[in-house]
């Protein structure tokens, strides 16, 4: 097995099936890694998932949009999932999620003692009732301190890229996260040509090609300004060229999931055979000084920057802010 891991988790290549509707049935995501997905990411874990909203998808000419929010099972259900995956051996990430937390921390305690061995914190969903109107430092940092207060496992933050995300990754690694996911869903809309009204009935989280050139640049700014912590990207991938250019950006892996929603074995079987030809078997960059990572006097690997505050305040980022595209969530 090549030298490659990710949350602690050797993985077999870099390519990860991200969270979504189709990893919320065991057998898919079995599956899966059947196939030769690198690991897989759990729909997310929610204690109270939200009920009676219309959760549909919506495909557009490029990507998609999406009105779902978390997995409608129980939690005691995916507990015993999860504990299945472990005694398999299987490379399952868990996402979770909670109202509050102190909630998650929680949540978060119960899945280590499945035996499951990495957490991504899908916080910054957009498609709830009351939207994610402000997904600021202070919050990212509460979540993910209060997590890392009751788990010992890996974590990575899922993040949306857009205003202010500097500050973000920043609150996420003081409150001690080992790693980003960049990047969830952004706000998306789309009309109906017959109605003249918003498909879906209004604004929600939009995936699919059109995010790639917009994380792409994250990942690069974020390598460019020192960051060193790992990052898994997530936005359009869906050929083994979209993952060979984010490993070129500086993401240690790529998550794949719009593309899934065609043939969804084929063509991950199709990527990967893609991202063999074009990065080898170790799935890394070919030219790692190529790459735009971090700079000789970047920090260690899942520290903050020089110029981050301690660990329990949100950092503030004192140099100009990254430009962010128009209209993305924060």
């Amino acid at each position: 097995m090549p030298d490659l891991a990710v949350l602690g988790l050797p993985i077999a290549n870099p390519v990860i099936v991200g969270s979504g509707l189709l990893t919320d049935q065991e057998r898919n995501i079995r599956r899966l890694i059947e196939k030769g997905a690198g690991a897989v990411v759990t729909k997310t874990i929610h204690p109270s998932p939200p009920t009676g909203l219309d959760e549909r998808i919506l495909r557009l000419p490029v990507g998609m949009l999406n009105s779902t929010t978390y997995s409608k099972r129980s939690v005691n259900h995916w507990l015993g999932v999860l504990r299945s995956f472990a005694d398999d051996g299987l490379p399952v990430i868990a996402s979770v999620h909670a109202d509050t937390p102190a909630e998650l921390a929680a949540l978060a305690a119960d899945v280590e003692a499945t035996g499951c061995r990495a957490l991504e914190l899908g916080i910054s969903c957009l498609n709830e009732e009351d939207g994610l109107d402000d997904d600021n430092p202070d919050r990212v940092y509460a979540y993910t301190a209060e997590t890392r207060g009751r788990t010992s496992l890996p974590i990575a933050v899922k993040l949306a890229i857009g205003e202010g995300l500097h500050d973000r990754v920043r609150a996420a690694i003081a409150g001690g996260a080992d790693a980003v996911t960049l990047s969830d869903t952004i706000a998306g809309a789309a009309v109906s040509p017959e109605t003249g009204t918003l498909e879906l009935g209004g604004v929600f989280g939009y995936s699919g090609a059109g995010l790639k050139p917009l994380v792409l640049a994250a990942i690069w700014q974020l390598r460019r300004r020192g960051f060193d912590l790992p990052i898994l990207a997530s936005g359009g991938v869906g050929s083994g060229r979209d993952v060979a250019d984010y490993l070129a950006v500086g993401a240690n892996a790529a998550q794949v999931y719009t593309a899934l929603h065609t043939d969804m074995y084929d063509t991950l079987q199709r990527i990967l055979a893609e991202t063999r030809d074009l990065v080898g078997p170790g799935g890394r960059a070919a030219d790692p000084t190529a790459t735009g990572q971090a700079p000789a006097d970047a920090t260690a690997t899942g520290q903050a920057p020089a110029d981050a505050t301690p660990r329990g305040q949100a950092p503030a980022d004192p140099a100009s802010p990254e430009p962010a595209p128009q209209g993305a969530t924060a």
